[in-house]
């Protein structure tokens, strides 16, 4: 189940910021590899769930055995719908948070994709030498993909063909009604009833499916049969040439192909329907000579629509690596048409001027320095004026250097890089923009993987619950101040905002418990500010502190949203730590409007928020 690997090859990789983790996790069994370049996959192994009792376990597990290697970003398809931070698996026990496992890990990118939305971007990828083909039918060209598979559930997604790639669709159709075409199939359907009130496809055309069938066929033909798994079964049809293992999968595989026929007049899906999964390609030549084709094709009035349509089995092992490559690398590159910009460069270089070409060769042996420097040392180091420069970064599509910049260090690292870009004086326009830009964004990216997720959660349910919210701040924060203050009262919350420090003072005294301050200061060391805190907390109302961690404010508040962000406040006029400080104020903001849908109608703090849909 394992392929052994000497680690030295793993290390060796073409990505710049080394090898990346794939993983194809089902219900049952969990599939790992290192991708070292293009199509390459090292170190394969295959997990048993059963065995882990979270998806953390199981990754640290896998990692165990490189414990040495650095690794920046990882990709997992999951056998379950993805909508969000939060997964929950369908099939299995695991509950976990995207962020929480990606700070876990140490990761710069964790991608959750579901499994079969990998399985479909694999798709335009496969060649005849990775399937079996089932019946007639050729594949129209730029045409729309169907793909679902039996395993431990029944996946469903198509591929969608655009001008600059392929869209999947992220689709749960397994879970749509099941309809009998036959009278055994009609039985088959009333013996699941007894079970479930709801029969969707997925309850029968899958490995639990199956042994469903075996069971009611058994009791249909008045069979005294020992219990089967589904590969005891599939193996006593081909091995033993068990009647009632015949006939279950004879009769599994036409409810396959009545679900495949449905799903390709749904897509319209001319470029082929392809079946994935762990079950089907088991079954070999057996699946072959089923009725899967016959009963895809008997759709009345479109037997001749649906005859045109060709079926594939996907044979190739893990088909889903390949899948959920396409999309970390398509996030990585930002869907740019190359595998990163440092590739687009030198695809384009031969198509550049003499003097745009010395501007390439400094990107591609220099890439750090182009990212860090002013256009005039670019120009200079690479021997060209600096009108050059924008002729080079405009030849590739781009606006002008800020532009490139932002987008090439996007394309380096997959995020752009945390670091702070010093403003020179002799810096031009774009140059200032850029640093401007970066630093803000750079900081914001840092700020995001630090966040406290338990104390904004602490401090929504205090703010939801709030009788009256008053925010004390003074000098640059101020405006941070009434900017929450402008927000909260739009969720009918009676605010109040105070920037001198005599008046918070006051007001402090009339709080009553119930009440919340929102303390706001860079230092969180101003003396009239901690009076007041101190006031507020003896007057029973709680204290929310946006500051630095480890400032006296912090340690006086009930609840510390933390801003570390450094800069010398007493020489320097803050601006990033600002900036951080308003994004907790709509990170609540948010929260509360979420809050509020839970609440009865007559209850709810009704705003609309930008960030919520419609």
């Amino acid at each position: 189940m394992d392929e052994q690997i000497d680690p030295a090859k793993v290390g060796r990789t073409a990505f710049a910021d080394g090898p990346r983790l794939l993983a194809d996790i089902g219900a049952t069994h969990a599939r790992f590899a290192l991708q070292t370049a293009p199509g390459v996959f090292r170190s394969v192994r295959v997990l048993k769930c059963d065995d882990f009792e979270g998806i953390v376990a199981l990754l640290r597990f896998y990692l165990a055995d490189h414990a040495g290697m650095v690794l920046n970003h990882a990709a997992l398809a999951v056998a379950n719908p993805v909508n969000g931070d939060q997964v929950r698996m369908t099939n299995r026990a695991w509950e976990f948070s995207t962020d929480a496992v990606r700070r876990e890990l140490g990761l710069h990118t964790l991608l959750i994709v579901n499994d079969f939305t990998a399985l479909a971007m694999a798709l335009p990828g496969l060649t005849a030498d990775d399937l079996m083909k089932i019946g007639p039918g050729n594949a129209a060209g730029n045409a729309v993909i169907g793909v679902l598979g039996p395993g431990t559930g029944l996946g469903v997604s198509g591929v969608i063909p655009t001008v600059d790639g392929f869209v999947t669709l992220g689709s749960e159709g397994g879970h749509v009604n099941f309809a009998p075409a036959d009278e055994r199939e009609f039985a088959i359907l009333q013996f699941a009833w007894k079970e479930w009130p709801h029969v969707s496809n997925e309850r029968l055309i899958s490995g639990p499916g199956m042994e469903i069938i075996y069971r009611a066929l058994a009791q249909r033909n008045g069979v005294a049969a020992a219990p089967r798994a589904s590969p005891e079964i599939i193996a006593g049809a081909i091995d033993d040439k068990d009647p009632l293992c015949l006939e279950v999968i004879e009769c599994f595989c036409g409810m396959l192909g009545g679900a495949a026929a449905n799903l390709a007049v749904t897509l319209g899906a001319f470029g082929g329907i392809f079946i994935g999964g762990g079950i089907v390609p088991r079954m070999g030549e057996l699946f072959a000579s089923s009725p899967f084709r016959s009963r895809f094709e008997a759709k009345g009035r479109f037997s001749t629509y649906l005859a045109d349509i060709p079926t594939y089995v996907i044979t190739t092992p893990n088909p889903a690596f390949h899948g959920v490559a396409t999309i970390l690398s398509e996030h990585l590159r930002g869907r740019s048409g190359a595998n990163t910009l440092m590739e687009r460069v030198q695809h384009l270089q031969h198509e550049l001027t003499p003097a745009e070409q010395r501007v390439a060769s400094l990107v591609l042996e220099q890439p750090r320095l182009v990212l860090n420097e002013p256009i005039a040392d670019i120009a200079r180091l690479a021997e060209v004026s600096q009108p050059t420069v924008i002729r080079f970064c405009r030849s590739l599509g781009f606006l002008g250097l800020a532009d490139f910049k932002l987008r090439f260090a996007s394309s380096l690292t997959g995020a752009i890089p945390v670091r702070h870009s010093q403003v020179r004086g002799g810096d031009s326009t774009h140059d200032v923009s850029a640093k401007v830009i970066d630093n803000t964004v750079s900081a914001i990216l840092k700020f995001r993987d630090q966040l406290d997720v338990r104390a904004l959660d602490r401090a929504i349910d205090l703010l939801t619950r709030a009788h009256r919210v008053e925010f004390y701040a003074m000098g640059n924060s101020r405006v941070v101040a009434l900017d929450g203050q402008h927000k909260f009262f739009r969720f009918r919350i009676p605010t109040a905002s105070y920037g001198d420090s005599h008046l918070f003072a006051l007001a402090a005294e009339l709080l009553k418990p119930g009440d919340v301050v929102i303390a706001i200061s860079n230092s969180g060391r101003l003396p009239e500010l901690l009076a007041a805190v101190d006031a507020a907390r003896a007057a029973g109302a709680d204290v929310i502190a946006m500051t630095s961690s480890g400032s006296p404010l912090a340690k006086k508040a009930t609840v510390c949203l933390a801003v570390d962000h450094a800069e010398d406040s007493t020489s320097f006029l803050s601006m990033i730590s600002r900036i951080m400080q308003l994004l907790l104020i709509d990170i609540l903001s948010v929260g509360i409007s979420l809050g509020a849908e839970g609440q009865p109608e007559g209850a709810k703090r009704h705003t609309q928020i930008s960030h919520l849909g419609g």
